[in-house]
């Protein structure tokens, strides 16, 4: 059983450091990329302050489904290239969005979100999985550090992925 302790950091780096030891360790063991996934997302979900979406977008070939997620329903298909998503996916390139409104593109799942980061999940073979979607409805939420978590985040989740060999999703 995984059991969840609010704690307290000096900094964002902090948390990160320690936010990727627990999803090293909750996802130990487990093959299953959905059930991984799952509770990837509830880990970060609830672990973060401000933040109302967090979660997966599976690339299935012709584009991005949502996967595993916490948060208010979402939009379930994005073509690549469109919205943050889609820009993540297609340029394999973190997205950092400070207002999604200045976002030329930007897709409003949901109207209460005011900034967004998006991790492009690329397997070892360079075939694409998909994205890792956080969302805020604070303003500026995401900077720098937290690009830098989000991608630290990402690759125990990938390299974990990568050494069950097990897939769920078509590669690119």
């Amino acid at each position: 059983m995984f059991t969840f302790t609010p704690r307290t950091y000096a900094s964002k780096a902090e948390h990160y450091v320690d936010l990727a030891a627990q999803a090293r360790g909750l996802i130990a063991g487990e093959p299953d990329l959905i059930a991984n996934a799952a509770n990837f997302s509830a880990l970060v979900f609830y672990s973060l302050p401000q933040i109302n979406w967090a979660g997966f977008y599976l690339y299935d070939g012709r584009e991005l489904v949502v996967g595993p997620f916490q948060g208010k329903p979402a939009c379930i298909r994005i073509a690549l290239g469109s919205g943050v998503c889609g820009t993540a996916a297609r340029t394999r390139q973190t997205q950092v969005v400070r207002d999604v409104n200045q976002f030329s593109g930007h897709i409003p799942c949901d109207s209460a979100s005011q900034s967004e980061i998006v991790v492009p999940l690329v397997r070892a073979d360079g075939s694409l999985l998909g994205v890792w979607d956080v969302d805020s409805p604070v303003t500026g939420r995401f900077d720098e550090d937290d690009r830098h978590g989000m991608e630290a985040l990402c690759r125990v989740f990938m390299d974990h992925l990568d050494e069950s060999g097990r897939r769920s999703a078509p590669a690119a």
